[in-house]
This record gives structure tokens, C-alpha cells and sequence, in this order.
């Protein structure tokens, strides 16, 4: 299973590795600034959901529909490398990436000796089977954070990123109230600040420029700090492009199986995924990681 730009790792008979189990989540969860800092949002009813022409009915944007969202908190911004990190030396966590041996990730964005040895994913060849590609090396071996601490992590499956709710006192949000949050106010609107996607010419996201899938025009070839570009009415920063968030949700109710992203990444494109929309949807298995997905908290209010 994978997402409209994002591979899963169910699609690899690309590599033979063997799958451990996922690590379970540390059992208690110690008082965390992470929590203390999330933006206090006071919920009511909203329309969810969308009808836009632009959008994909077999992804159940809609139909637009209203919804009551009790008051939550959520953070400002997607999980840092450097919020990542700190989870990490805390509690040893090992994320799936890393257990299983690989990761997807772009392939216009690895070094050709590490492209030469990464077998491209039959239905989107673009991506890239990486082994040793994880949070900490995103790109490979050779690649580092050490200039991305202020950049959301990545190679982070949603397993993962219950991991980190677990320890931190946080929790994934609902796709209601990552929807809710996202538009920041703002009812039945295309995109957190409005309809327009570049209002006077002036970029709002971090989604692909140019011509997919040759490398961006310009822009940022990859993820962008967290506090790029202004804020929602709310507060919160890129809850469009940037990275695939995971949310709590299955991606069909009651089934098991894949969890539902939202937001969109930075290699979202409208001639490859113009899913950067605030009700746009995807998924992807909840043992899957890749370069593009990332992951934001949240917490019920006090």
C-alpha cells in the first residue's frame, strides 16, 4: 500500500530483508516540554471535508459535512530533527527505518553512487529503495542532519511517531482536528491562507517547483525549516507541502491496515499530487517511512 506520492514498505520485495517486530512505545511517559508548548485551540463545529472540483472523491475529501471538534491542543509545528533526537537519546527508540535496513527516499535527491545500488519502486520510479536511508541519514549513508536540526524529521513511520507521542505526553491528532487546525479559521477555503495558491505572486508553501520529477526550479530541494513561511490564523506553520503528516485515524473507518496523512509534501505538484489542500487525504501502512513524511502532536486541552 502507498499513498498518492509515498511509497510503503509492503511494496518492497525490492529488497529481502527480514521485518522485526516494532518496539513497543516506553510505558510511561515523563513530563515533557513538547506537551507544555502546544498552541490551546478552542474547537466548535466546522465544515470538513470538501467538494472542490480539484479534489478526489475515491480519496473521501467529502462530502463537505459538518463537524463539532472539541477544544485540543496542537503544536505550532511539525516534529523536529533536533525534537526527534532528544526523544531518541532519552529512550534508545529505534525506529522502524533503521530495523528494517532501508528507506524511501527521492531519487534525484541521493548521490550517484548511493543511486546506482537503490532499486526504483516499480509503480513510482522515482522513489528509491535506500538502505541505511533513516531519520538521521536521509539521503543515505554519507548524509547528515547536522544542517537540518530545525527541519521536520522524516523516515519516521506512524509506529514511530506513536512512539514519540508515547514519551513526550502527546498524542497524534484526529484528521478533524488536524483539519480543523489547518485552516486556521478560515471555513471551506483551498488552502490554510485561502483560495489562491500563490496570492500576488508570493509563495505560501513548500511544494515542488518546476517540472516533476526533474529537480525543483528554485525553492527548496527537499524539506524546509518548520517556521517557513507565515503562519495560519491559528498559529500553526506548513500544514500544507513540506512533509506528509501522520494522523490517528485509519484511512477507511473500521478497516484495518493503512493510516490516513494529510498536508501534502514538497514533492507535491499539480500534474503529480495536488493534494497540499487542506481537506486533501492519503495513507500509507503504519510500519511504512519515507523522506516526505513527518509527523505533528497534539494533546486533549487541560
Amino acid at each position: 500500500m502507498y499513498g498518492c506520492c509515498t511509497p510503503g514498505n509492503t511494496q518492497a520485495p525490492l529488497l529481502t530483508l527480514a521485518l522485526p517486530p516494532a518496539a513497543p512505545p516506553p510505558a510511561t511517559a515523563p513530563p515533557s516540554r513538547v506537551a507544555r508548548q502546544l498552541l490551546a485551540l478552542p474547537g466548535g463545529r466546522f465544515l470538513m471535508g470538501t467538494d472542490d472540483p480539484e479534489g478526489f472523491p475515491a480519496d473521501a475529501e467529502g462530502p463537505v459535512r459538518e463537524v463539532v471538534v472539541e477544544p485540543f491542543r496542537i503544536a505550532a509545528t511539525a516534529v523536529t530533527n533536533a525534537q526527534f533526537a532528544t526523544f531518541v537519546k532519552a529512550t534508545g527508540h529505534v525506529t522502524e527505518a533503521e530495523s528494517f535496513g532501508f528507506s524511501f527516499t527521492f531519487g534525484a535527491f541521493l548521490a550517484d553512487r548511493i543511486a546506482d545500488v537503490s532499486p526504483p519502486v516499480a509503480a513510482v520510479p522515482w522513489w528509491r529503495a535506500v538502505e541505511g536511508a533513516s531519520w538521521q541519514h536521509p539521503e543515505g549513508p554519507g548524509s547528515h542532519i547536522t544542517d537540518r536540526q530545525n527541519h521536520p524529521v522524516v523516515h519516521v513511520s506512524w509506529n514511530d511517531a506513536q512512539a514519540y507521542c508515547a514519551w513526550s505526553g502527546t498524542r497524534l491528532p484526529s484528521e478533524a482536528e488536524w483539519e480543523y487546525a489547518a485552516r486556521g479559521g478560515l471555513e471551506q477555503r483551498r488552502y490554510p491562507w485561502g483560495d489562491e495558491l500563490t496570492p500576488g505572486g508570493q509563495r505560501m508553501c513548500n511544494i515542488w517547483q518546476g517540472d516533476f520529477p526533474h529537480l525543483p526550479a528554485g525553492g527548496h530541494a527537499g524539506t524546509a525549516p518548520v517556521k517557513s513561511f507565515r503562519p495560519n490564523g491559528f498559529g500553526l506553520y506548513n500544514t500544507v507541502g513540506n512533509v506528509w503528516e501522520w494522523c490517528a485515524d485509519r484511512f477507511t473507518p473500521g478497516q484495518e491496515g493503512s493510516r490516513a496523512m494529510r498536508g501534502g509534501s514538497y514533492l507535491c505538484h499539480d500534474s503529480y499530487c495536488n493534494r497540499y489542500r487542506v481537506a486533501a487525504r492519503s495513507s500509507n501502512t503504519p510500519d511504512s517511512s519515507t523522506g516526505n513524511i513527518g509527523f505533528r502532536v497534539a494533546a486533549d486541552a487541560r
